[in-house]
């Protein structure tokens, strides 16, 4: 008989909540959820450019757990909203261990999603001695292909509707840098403009996030309170090569030695595909990828949550 599919634990509220000052005109929105003193855990949200959500508390047995969520620069609760200036890669890199010594701890599980597994892997490499364990989801390597794949010739063939729809919005003479072209009506001096490119960049990754439509997720994704900040810091973001070299991230992976790793990644996942955790994985053999078959790229699907929880539950020792 099949092992029934584990679910995300119960809601929880914070038990702790304030905002960090980072410095350069930034402040960070932070929470501690579970139980104060138990295995401490960080979790890093997708983008660039997403945010908390109360699902994201659920992902770890509150019993076990002392988890800290934060949202990113310009992103959720932080300030200033939607703000891309001092804002990159290393910067946040740089807050998470803020965040961790804030903590006082002098180590923690390190679990990130999509963007939020590049910045896990990036927070390692620079960290590896703050790490216990790393838990990723849908790898996203910032390299060439996968830039190319989300928003050039890849994604656009299987999602070629959806694809159609998103291109509508500019120009045919600027499509040869469709980033650019979004980047630039994103920070346009006009609100309705930057709320059309809003709107529809973030359409575009609510359609390739998911294996089936899903509605109540595509709505969100046109919330400009969530749209604007995403679509923003994303498309420069996307622009900047996410400030890594290329390879950048498996070029430095010998750096995640003696670090466990478990890898949840969808087998259908048209937003980051696998090639990329297939690649990590070669790189880091003493990782443990686990391949979900009947999965695209959300952490909301069944196959995913299952895998999440498996993983947060097995390092903390309480089941196989």
């Amino acid at each position: 008989m099949t092992e029934p599919r584990r679910t995300l634990y119960p809601a929880i509220e914070p038990f702790e909540s304030g905002m960090l000052d980072v410095g350069e005109g930034h402040s960070l929105y932070w929470e501690r959820v579970g139980t104060k003193g138990a295995k401490p855990a960080v979790f890093l949200h997708g983008g660039p450019g997403g945010g908390m959500a109360p699902d994201h508390r659920r992902q770890w047995d509150p019993d076990l757990y002392d988890v800290l969520l934060f949202d990113q620069r310009g992103c959720g609760k932080s300030l200033p909203f939607a703000e891309i200036e001092n804002n990159d890669t290393w910067r946040i890199v740089d807050d998470i261990e803020r965040l961790r010594e804030m903590c006082g701890h002098s180590k923690w599980q390190v679990f990130g999603g999509s963007w939020g597994s590049t910045l896990a892997l990036a927070y390692a490499q620079k960290y590896p001695n703050r790490v216990s364990e790393l838990v990723l989801r849908g790898v996203f390597l910032a390299r060439e292909r996968e830039k190319t794949w989300l928003y050039g010739y890849g994604a656009s063939e299987i999602m070629a509707e959806q694809w159609d729809q998103f291109i509508g919005l500019v120009p045919e003479q600027e499509r040869g840098d469709l980033v650019r072209a979004y980047y630039n009506r994103l920070t346009s001096e006009d609100e309705a403009t930057r709320l059309a490119a809003a709107h529809e960049w973030s359409l575009w990754e609510g359609h390739v996030a998911t294996l089936l439509p899903n509605e109540s997720l595509l709505e969100s994704f046109g919330d400009p309170a969530k749209a604007v900040p995403f679509a923003r810091i994303c498309a420069k973001f996307f622009l900047e090569g996410f400030f890594l070299e290329e390879n950048e991230l498996l070029d430095n992976v010998d750096r995640l030695t003696g670090i466990p790793g478990i890898i949840v990644q969808g087998r259908h996942d048209i937003c980051t595909p696998p090639s990329a955790a297939w690649a990590l994985k070669k790189a880091w053999p003493e990782a443990e990828l686990w391949m979900v078959d009947d999965a695209g790229h959300s952490a909301s699907e069944p196959g995913i949550v299952d895998g999440l929880v498996r993983a947060t539950d097995r390092l903390a020792g309480k089941r196989a």
